[in-house]
């Protein structure tokens, strides 16, 4: 234990201080995400749609450059990587519609319950053995996210909050999917044909639902845009490079505060301003996500 804990002061005194710049900006620009999708104002499926767009078209020369060098991959790890993206354009769906309903604190606190589900997915398909700490993590984190949600029934906007907790269920699938494709696929092709698998996900339930794909106003496009190239693209390639050059110990917990941060950027940009009970459920949501990270890092 002694040795592992000099190893990680040693990378975190190591660590070039561009890591913590990639660090933080990468969190800043993921924490804007929801903000984005409250300026769109679009519909979930569309919202998502461009998101997953404008992240394939940016990053479509590297993956290109990558085919030549490394050739295709494997139908079965394509397949793999695009039933990923299935699940994130899933999630993209319910975090959209639930930011719409209950705004962008809430929502976005529930769909970081992601590493619970991660956790029990683990343990009911790959047959992972969870402690005491996971267990007593879990506990924590459902109660923090029943303070949040019977808050935002009693205000009549839980059905947003609801959908938050939805979405991080299919975030943590996309995480299980993206653990398998990740075996065999570097992080680029993974990410690129799971932004595809997304996409047409996306596209499909939006002209089945019968909505617009152009009709939006000159601020609901900046907003797709950001979201695609500062929140998809930027915010996950910072990070990417982050847990690169630092220590997972040090950006797991770290990333937590993204939501935390969501919520600071809601109160002067979108005028939402939480509760006390949304403040101390969140807190103990969180808590509990970190003691469950804890846990199965251990």
């Amino acid at each position: 234990m002694t040795t592992i804990v000099k190893d990680e002061r040693t990378a975190v005194q190591s660590a070039p201080a561009r890591a913590y710049w990639a660090l933080t900006l990468g969190i800043l620009s993921i924490g804007f995400s929801a903000i984005f999708v409250r300026w769109a104002d679009a519909p979930g499926a569309v919202t998502g749609f461009y998101r997953m767009l404008i992240a394939v078209i940016a990053l479509a020369v590297p993956f290109i450059r990558y085919l030549g060098k490394a050739g295709y991959p494997p139908r079965r790890e394509v397949l793999i990587a695009l039933a990923a993206g299935i699940f994130f354009g899933s999630d993209l769906i319910f975090w959209n519609t639930g930011i719409l309903i209950s705004g962008a604190a809430n929502p976005t606190l529930m769909a970081n319950t992601a590493p619970v589900w991660v956790g029990l997915g683990a343990m009911l398909i790959f047959k992972e053995k969870l402690g005491v700490l996971f267990w007593t993590g879990l506990a924590i984190a459902l109660g923090g996210a029943a303070l949040i949600l019977g808050a935002d029934i009693r205000n009549s906007v839980g059905l947003g909050t609801l959908l938050g907790l939805i979405a991080g269920i299919f975030y943590a699938g996309y995480l299980l999917i993206m653990q398998r494709s990740r075996r065999a696929l570097p992080a680029l092709p993974a990410f690129w044909l799971a932004c595809v698998g997304a996409m047409v996900m996306l596209f499909i339930v939006a002209r089945l639902q019968g909505e617009s794909l152009t009709d939006y106003s000159l601020q609901t496009w900046l907003a797709f845009l950001a979201m695609g190239l500062i929140s998809q693209v930027l915010g996950q390639l910072l990070v990417s490079y982050a847990l690169g050059a630092l220590p997972a110990s040090l950006v797991s917990p770290t990333l937590l505060g993204q939501p935390a941060l969501t919520m600071l950027l809601a109160i002067p940009l979108l005028g939402e301003i939480p509760t006390p009970w949304h403040v101390l459920g969140g807190a103990i949501l969180l808590i509990g996500v970190y003691i469950v990270h804890r846990s199965r890092a251990a």
